[in-house]
């Protein structure tokens, strides 16, 4: 299905949202820690979808705003046992398409993700219809 990488202090979780995704059909191509050079790694894998985690980083919103800028096509999702309003708040304005709360429910997170990715679609085909308008009546 989808190419992915997690980005996550916690091996544990890593792992624990790796088997999650891999089981639900995804590809994870690759996990790292929150370091820069960890989320180097992963953007050069140019993945489809980012699940990350910026709970313990100080740079949380840089590493988001980092990503964005390197994979503005990617669908991004923000990883979390705790989720404040402002971390939320934070997070959209740096393109993040949804939100997976730990402790991981395997069905909630794949559902997320579907979601997501549909709204992502009908995004684009709304956006394609619309230019396909602009572009016939421009011709008339």
């Amino acid at each position: 299905m989808l190419k992915v990488v997690i980005i996550d202090g916690n091996a544990i979780s890593r792992g624990l949202l790796n088997t999650v995704l891999m089981n639900g059909g995804h590809d994870v191509v690759g996990d790292s820690n929150t370091s820069p050079a960890g989320v180097a790694r992963m953007i050069k894998l140019q993945p489809q979808l980012v699940c990350v985690d910026i709970g313990h980083a100080e740079n949380g919103m840089e590493i988001l705003a980092t990503l964005r800028d390197a994979l503005p096509k990617a669908i991004i999702f923000l990883v979390s046992g705790k989720i404040d309003p402002a971390t939320v708040e934070g997070a959209l304005q740096h393109g993040v398409h949804g939100f997976i709360v730990k402790p991981f429910n395997s069905a909630t997170v794949l559902n997320a993700i579907r979601s997501a990715i549909l709204k992502v679609v009908k995004q684009q085909q709304t956006k394609a219809a619309s230019q396909a308008t602009s572009e016939q009546e421009g011709k008339e």
